[in-house]
């Protein structure tokens, strides 16, 4: 039924929750799962730009990816065990756009992620990556909250 799972990750809780339920999918179909972070582009790039030297501008984006790309193995590879048939990558953008853009590309059968359960003035401000997803995706989504968290009616 699945053949490929993206699993989408923003490194809290939930995602690292939902982790486990892409894991098992992908053991379960012997699924490709491809892990995956998107990166919100820099809010102030012209501003950096003023306050840094084109080379340390260059060392903090270097920086930055080694960073999610550590943070990527930790989370998830190390608790993979045995299980080889992943793909890791990341993406600078819109965390929903690049992770529509990355379901089309790739031919997905399945996205999972966690969700905050955001409401509320909190879901106004912040909107829900999880929420865009599931309207626009090409495939199922799978959104996973964490135990234990309780709804609160707005």
């Amino acid at each position: 039924m699945f053949k490929k799972i993206l699993f989408c990750t923003d490194f809290s809780e939930d995602s690292h929750w939902a982790f486990t339920y892409a894991l098992d999918l992908a053991k379960m179909y012997k699924a490709r799962l491809l892990i995956f972070h998107a990166t919100a582009e820099s809010v102030y790039p012209e501003q950096l730009s003023l306050y840094l030297a084109p080379e340390k501008l260059d060392e903090l984006k270097t920086f930055q990816k080694k960073e999610i790309d550590r943070q990527l193995k930790a989370h998830y590879v190390e608790k993979m065990g045995r299980f080889k048939n992943y793909e890791i990558s990341f993406q600078e953008g819109e965390p929903f756009v690049e992770i529509i853009r990355r379901a089309k590309k790739d031919s997905v059968d399945l996205i999972v992620m966690g969700t905050h359960g955001r409401t509320g003035l909190d879901h106004v401000l912040f909107g829900s990556t999880a929420e865009k997803v599931v309207r626009k995706s090409p495939c199922p989504v799978l959104t996973v909250r964490l135990p234990g968290r309780r709804f609160s009616m707005p």
